[in-house]
Parts: structure tokens; C-alpha cells; sequence
């Protein structure tokens, strides 16, 4: 049975939750306060994390930087902003929902996220720092969030992360991950590295690939 730690100082809507996800066969844990649900945090391994942003305590989004990349959290609050639900995506959150919500809807949004948990349980998924990737999906993600690469980018961030500390030339980059030895030009590689930074930019990690001037590129 997967557990889910619900945080929402609310008793009601905090109860409510409790018992529908306690008839759709789900373990449920209640915390009431930020201060709380980090406690049940520690001392507890979840599937899933239900946040309240206004809480007494440490609030929602002090919170986020603590679970993110240890599993999906999705986020439940009044705030409709958009840029409020950006920012908290960028943050870490894997979903965000507006009160008052549906306990139909919010069912399918944690279903939504435990199944996307389970295809990327692998013992092939590679780790490094808040990153994530799972060379037989071909997926990565970022502090739990995926991000979509082309074939050429994954595999050129899959051999990074095998040897994080190495240099790699472009030479060698471009042979892993075209599985052609041919000569190419450097804009090749370049181009690519541009394209992942690009995309990893909004996650805060696209520092992490370093170029190694006169010789090629390694992780930081």
C-alpha cells in the first residue's frame, strides 16, 4: 500500500482528504503544521506528499527545497497566480492544485505522479546531485521533475554522469552518442551543450556542465 503524508493545517480539509484516500486503499499520515509534516518527514518514508503552502510553522514553501527530489509533492493552495505556481514548479513541486478542489480530480493527480514514480524505479537509473536518469527510459529528471531531452542530449548527459569527474573530448561525446566514429565538426557538440543548458536552466543546474577550454566538457 503506497503511503501519502498529507500537511494542511486545515482539520477539515485535512481530514476530508484523509478519508477519501483512506477508501481509495491509500496509507495515509496527517501533519497540521509545517513543523510537523517536517518531523513526520524524517522519521517516515512516503510515496507522496500533500503541501499546504500557508502553514504555522515552516511554511509550504520552505518545505518544497526540503522534499524536492525525494519524492513527488504536489502543492494545495488558494493561490491562483500564475506566477505563484511557476515559481513553486521551478521550486520543486511536481503538480499544484487550487482550493477549494475536487477529491476526484486530486485522486487522479496523485495517481498521475506514483505512476511516473514506479516506471523510473530502476537499478539502471543513474544519480547526480539533484539529477536523475534512467538510460532504459530514457528519461531524466531534475530534483523529480522530468525535463525532455532528444536522444543525442541524453546520451551525451548519460555519459557525463557515469564519469563525472573525466573530461570528455567532443570527439569522444560525439562517438557515445551517435555510435559513430567519423570527425565532426566542434558546433556539433557545442550546439548540444547549448541546447541542455538551455533546458536545465530553469532547474537551477545548468552550471553543472563545466567546459574545460582547449579540451572539452566534464560536470562541476
Amino acid at each position: 500500500m503506497q503511503s501519502i503524508l498529507i500537511i494542511e493545517d486545515d482539520p477539515n480539509i485535512n481530514n476530508m482528504i484523509f478519508e477519501y484516500l483512506q477508501e481509495n486503499n491509500y496509507a495515509c499520515t496527517q501533519a497540521f503544521s509545517g513543523t510537523e509534516g517536517a518531523l513526520r518527514f524524517q522519521m517516515e518514508h512516503f510515496d507522496l506528499i500533500l503541501l499546504d503552502l500557508m502553514l504555522p510553522g515552516q511554511t509550504g514553501e520552505e518545505l518544497i527545497h526540503t522534499f524536492a527530489g525525494k519524492g513527488p509533492v504536489i502543492v494545495l493552495s488558494a493561490k491562483n497566480e500564475l506566477d505563484s505556481k511557476v515559481e513553486l514548479l521551478s521550486s520543486g513541486a511536481n503538480d499544484y492544485i487550487c482550493k477549494p478542489f475536487d477529491l476526484r480530480e486530486l485522486l487522479v493527480r496523485i495517481q498521475v505522479q506514483l505512476r511516473s514514480t514506479q516506471t523510473f524505479d530502476s537499478d539502471s537509473v543513474i544519480h547526480y546531485k539533484e539529477w536523475s536518469l534512467d538510460p532504459e527510459t530514457q528519461e531524466m529528471r531534475v530534483s523529480g521533475k522530468n525535463i525532455d531531452f532528444t536522444k543525442h542530449e541524453f546520451k551525451i548527459l548519460e555519459l557525463l554522469c557515469k564519469h563525472p569527474r573525466k573530461v570528455f573530448t567532443k570527439q569522444v561525446i560525439y562517438e557515445y552518442a551517435w555510435g559513430d566514429e567519423v570527425y565532426i565538426e566542434d558546433k556539433t557538440i557545442n550546439v548540444h551543450i547549448s541546447n541542455i543548458r538551455s533546458k536545465l536552466k530553469a532547474s537551477g543546474t545548468d552550471a553543472y556542465i563545466q567546459t574545460v577550454w582547449g579540451m572539452g566538457f566534464k560536470l562541476s
